[in-house]
């Protein structure tokens, strides 16, 4: 099921929730240094995670399912949200360079369809980051965010799953090592929890980004 798109909002109007994101975006950025002169797509809740991107790449729209609801994104500009189904994304075929999926993966009602789909507007040297919550960590159990919702994923899941819808992993990162508290010392130490945890307890990280 679908989370709604004012709890989504909301979360990440929280301290907690900019953390996650600030975590998040971090290891997007790293996958992706630079983005000139491509094509991006956001596909289920990405619109916080776009921005970085938006003054770099030549075109960015976010695809946010209409079992989900929609919020115009950006907040200071002209709209680039557009509300879809799932299973039928209104752009041509090979039309996108790099999509980042979040908060999609792991609600999709009909995923293998919804990968499918994804996979056809793809340029053949397209790539894809998947932001998966990993079933192993704390944050998939526990449902006060969006990452406790939904069906988690261990790795070795989400891979055989990509590659049955055509898809080829290249490579696993993971964040969120912080707990999903929302206790400010702890929020203001995210960084710390980040470097350490992904030094010491590779595998707990909240989520994984799947390219």
């Amino acid at each position: 099921m679908w989370n709604d798109v004012v709890e989504l909002n909301e979360f990440y109007r929280s301290p907690l929730g900019e953390r996650a994101r600030q975590m998040i975006r971090l290891r997007l950025r790293a996958l992706w240094p630079d983005m000139r002169g491509l094509s991006l797509l956001g596909l289920g809740y990405a619109s916080p995670y776009l921005r970085q991107f938006a003054g770099e790449a030549e075109r960015v729209v976010v695809a946010m399912p209409a079992q989900q609801g929609i919020i115009p994104w950006p907040d200071d500009g002209a709209n680039r949200a557009m509300l879809v189904d799932e299973n039928a994304l209104p752009l041509s075929d090979s039309s996108v360079d790099r999509a980042i999926v979040v908060h999609g993966v792991e609600c999709a009602e009909q995923l293998r369809d919804m990968l499918r789909e994804l996979w056809r507007v793809l340029v053949p040297s397209g790539r894809v980051a998947f932001v998966v919550p990993n079933r192993t960590s704390l944050w998939a159990q526990i449902d006060r965010t969006p990452f406790g919702q939904g069906h988690p994923f261990t790795q070795a899941q989400i891979q055989r799953l990509l590659r049955g819808s055509m898809f080829t992993p290249l490579g696993t990162l993971r964040a969120l090592y912080v707990p999903p508290v929302r206790i400010r010392p702890v929020l203001q130490t995210a960084g710390a929890w980040e470097r350490a945890g992904a030094r010491l307890f590779p595998r707990l990280g909240g989520v994984m980004l799947i390219e």
